[in-house]
């Protein structure tokens, strides 16, 4: 099967490790994945303040990048989930409506893809500390990412999980939400940070860069010494060291 890689923005430009992470992993399934290079943003932050032109554009881009892949995975929901917004975009195009609903069917988040589609759970890992877990918005309410990266952990040797006090609320960052109602972003991730400190955890781990970063910005400012992780990165990192 012909499996591509979605790096998405933030993983990209800021998080390179996570690709990494991501490629090395399903490598050890027999996986090679493919990078298109002409792929670029999901169109989200077009799509979520309006400008519908702008963010067919992009979706053309992405559509055409993946066209040829079996499957397309991706590092984070929220960038995964957009993907289901492109019928939307083209529902007066028959000929793109029918290559989006192909994309949307064959696009998956990262533990969707390794629990559901390859069927693993147990990737041989060994990360002795305690870990906690956020799951962010658009992955868990709307993508339905829920057990998968609980499963994975799980399996994990040594690593002892620790549930986040209120976890399905919002960090906060949404996008550009944090930019518009700043005031209101920041006191969202204050309270997350604050839950998270509660834990006691060495570790936070989640699935999507964007609120993670948005965590450990404020840990840092905190000068909290919480190590913030996609489970991807959790993931090879333990299997390295098992």
């Amino acid at each position: 099967m012909k499996v591509s890689l979605f790096i998405t923005c933030l993983s990209d430009a800021i998080y390179p490790r996570v690709g990494e992470a991501m490629v090395r992993l399903l490598a050890k399934y027999g996986v090679t994945l493919q990078f298109p290079t002409v792929q670029t943003c999901c169109g989200q932050p077009a799509f979520n303040s309006g400008y519908w032109k702008e963010a067919r554009e992009t979706a053309s881009t992405i559509i055409a990048a993946f066209e040829d892949a079996d499957f397309v995975i991706s590092p984070s929901g929220s960038c995964t989930f957009m993907i289901h917004h492109y019928p939307k975009l083209f529902e007066d195009d028959p000929v793109m409506l029918e290559k989006a609903l192909k994309l949307q069917a064959k696009a998956y988040e990262f533990t969707q893809f390794l629990v559901q589609v390859l069927g693993v759970t147990d990737v041989g890992a060994h990360f002795p500390h305690k870990v906690t877990y956020h799951p962010s918005c658009h992955g868990s309410r709307l993508l339905g990412v829920k057990e998968e990266p609980l499963v994975l952990m799980e399996q994990v040797k040594g690593l002892e999980f620790v549930p986040l006090p209120f976890a399905n609320d919002c960090c906060g960052f949404g996008g550009t939400f944090s930019v518009k109602m700043s005031d209101i972003s920041g006191a969202m991730v204050n309270e997350k940070s604050e839950h998270v400190l509660e834990t006691e955890a060495e570790v936070l781990v989640g699935l999507d860069m964007a609120c993670l970063m948005n965590i450990a910005g404020n840990l840092r400012y905190r000068d909290k010494p919480v190590r913030v992780m996609h489970l991807a990165e959790l993931l090879y990192e333990g299997v390295k060291g098992a």
